[in-house]
């Protein structure tokens, strides 16, 4: 597995506890633990902590771009998985630098963790709220 696939793999499943809980656990303790059990010794420690402080620094206005992107969804009934798949994929094509992460590498990342951890119809689900999302952005810019 690519480092960087796996960083966001760490990222996902931080954040799906972190989530699950109701955000009252310690993000960043739970990316520690995270990465020495799954990531001992990959290269990609600190883009993996980064994403995910990222994605909680960020996370009203990440959540408020995925509810009005997909207004059928509520943010409360998607599963913590798409959700939280939404959210990095998100915060890479809003905040990250665009020539370390392009916008269709982050929205292929994000396909294939929904893909793998989530259900049989969360990559499509998350494809069509992302790729919506980047046409708006390319309208804008």
């Amino acid at each position: 597995m690519a480092s960087r696939h796996l960083a966001r793999s760490i990222v996902l499943q931080a954040l799906f506890e972190w989530d699950f809980y109701n955000q009252s656990t310690n993000l960043s303790a739970t990316v520690e633990r995270n990465i020495k059990v799954f990531g001992a010794g990959f290269d990609e420690q600190d883009f993996t902590k980064k994403l995910a402080l990222g994605v909680k620094e960020h996370l009203p206005r990440i959540d408020k771009v995925i509810q009005s992107s997909a207004p059928e969804r509520p943010l409360s009934q998607l599963t913590i998985i798409d959700r939280n798949v939404l959210r990095i994929g998100l915060y890479e094509l809003l905040y990250e630098n665009k020539d370390e992460v392009p916008p269709k590498v982050a929205i292929n990342e994000a396909i294939e963790l929904a893909k793998n951890f989530g259900g049989p119809s969360s990559g499509k689900f998350v494809n069509g709220v992302l790729g919506a999302i980047y046409k708006e952005i390319e309208i804008e810019h």
